[in-house]
């Protein structure tokens, strides 16, 4: 059976794009790693979704929720999730193989370096500068999340108070993530189940 070609000024919707093998996986996520000094959630997001494309913004936002609430480092727990998306346990395995196995490495033999050099004034304010650089990496990759919020079931203003009420309680009233997460993003979450149509 033929299929008849698109109507003429229809745009066929585009392929998203994927990774190649396993390898390519792993080779992804082994640069990520090299470069989340202090962390990579911003590297993660400009590699995954601007880059490469193998996730949209509002997957992005839905992975990173689930891994934020999952038991372990929050990268480890996306990378599994895309890995096992595109090639079952073998990607998954490659996904976290690829984060874990070079930054290994350099992580050992920093920390020889770390050990002899360590009451160092210099070294040591060094460190602290990192510090702020990552403070301010998280801080942008937040902002530019916000607008995939526009998106969500409950709206945008409400998606905004919710952020406001889960910042306040971490950094003013220094709630537990454990309780915040359980408390708001149990209300968030049922709200959201609710508000989506059957």
């Amino acid at each position: 059976m033929q299929t008849s070609p698109p109507a003429s000024g229809a745009v066929a919707p585009p392929i998203p794009a994927q990774p190649q093998s396993p390898r390519d996986l792993f080779v992804s996520f082994t640069w990520l790693a090299l470069q989340g000094f202090g962390g990579v959630l911003a590297i993660v997001q400009r590699e995954m979704v601007e880059k490469k494309k193998w996730l949209t913004p509002e997957q992005f936002l839905e992975d990173w929720a689930v891994a934020q609430v999952m038991p372990g480092p929050n990268v480890i727990n996306l990378g599994l999730m895309i890995g096992d998306r595109y090639f079952g346990l073998r990607g998954a395995l490659a996904a976290v193989a690829g984060m874990l196995t070079i930054p290994l490495v350099v992580i050992l033999a920093l920390a020889v370096l770390y050990a002899h050099y360590a009451g160092n004034p210099q070294v040591a304010a060094a460190l602290r500068g990192m510090g702020a650089v990552s403070g301010g990496l998280i801080a942008a990759t937040g902002i530019k999340l916000v607008p995939q919020l526009r998106k969500h079931p409950l709206g945008f203003a409400v998606c905004l108070a919710i952020m406001a009420l889960v910042f306040l309680a971490i950094t003013m009233l220094k709630i537990p993530l454990g309780w915040v997460l359980l408390v708001l993003g149990g209300v968030a979450c049922v709200w959201t189940w609710r508000k989506i149509p059957a």
